[in-house]
């Protein structure tokens, strides 16, 4: 589903070049849920963005689903990420003035679908998080769990492939960690393609791979 070849990025400023991520090879097969650890500064955000097509790296290939995007303009990269991938963060990105249902439309706002299925996807996506009861409620409403088993109801609710997943359970304790963690293992059951970057290393072994990186370059 993913693959990273000789994967490079260096960030440049008048006085200063900055090594990210040197020399990167990756196969994330489809379903596999795969782990990524490695100390603070080390790349493991910025992999998951090129990863995400958020970032473009500085050299190398990536292949989503066997489609090569070093081609694709602004419109078709977010074509294909509104399409084939869903994005958790560690501090949610809850809009507060929204309710937690109109919170998990917003992915489906790009689409061309009717208010009825954007509301009766939502739906969905919250009953399989377990919080069909919070539909109407609002960030400030809920608890950390809480809110960010909104942010997965938001990042699966247009039924993506491939789930990108930054510290899920890095702002949780460790029963709401666990918690996180059990459903995400259910979506990878349904069929989804998880990669997911974490510091904890129990977290880490419940998946099926681990990545390390050290200094930007992929160890293990």
């Amino acid at each position: 589903m993913i693959k990273l070849q000789n994967v490079e990025k260096v960030y440049r400023t008048s006085s200063i070049e900055t090594l990210a991520l040197n020399n990167i090879n990756l196969d994330v097969k489809k379903k596999e849920f795969i782990s990524i650890m490695g100390p603070s500064g080390c790349g493991k955000s910025t992999l998951l963005n090129i990863m995400g097509l958020l970032d473009a790296p500085s050299k190398g290939q990536i292949e989503i689903d066997g489609s090569k995007v070093e081609n694709y303009n602004d419109k078709d990269l977010a074509h294909l990420r509104n399409q084939k991938l869903g994005f958790i963060f560690q501090s949610f990105h809850l809009i507060n003035d929204l309710s937690v249902i109109d919170n998990v439309e917003i992915p489906l706002l790009y689409r061309s679908s009717t208010a009825k299925q954007r509301r009766d996807l939502a739906q969905e996506a919250l009953e399989k998080v377990g919080l069909s009861n919070r539909m109407k409620h609002f960030p400030k409403q809920l608890s950390g769990g809480q809110k960010q088993r909104v942010a997965i109801a938001r990042a699966i609710v247009g039924k993506p492939e491939i789930i990108l997943a930054d510290e899920p359970t890095g702002n949780l304790d460790s029963v709401m960690g666990n918690e996180i963690l059990g459903i995400l293992q259910k979506l990878n059951e349904d069929g989804a393609t998880i990669v997911m970057v974490t510091h904890d290393d129990a977290m880490a072994k419940k998946t099926h791979r681990l990545v390390r990186l050290f200094d930007g370059t992929q160890v293990m």
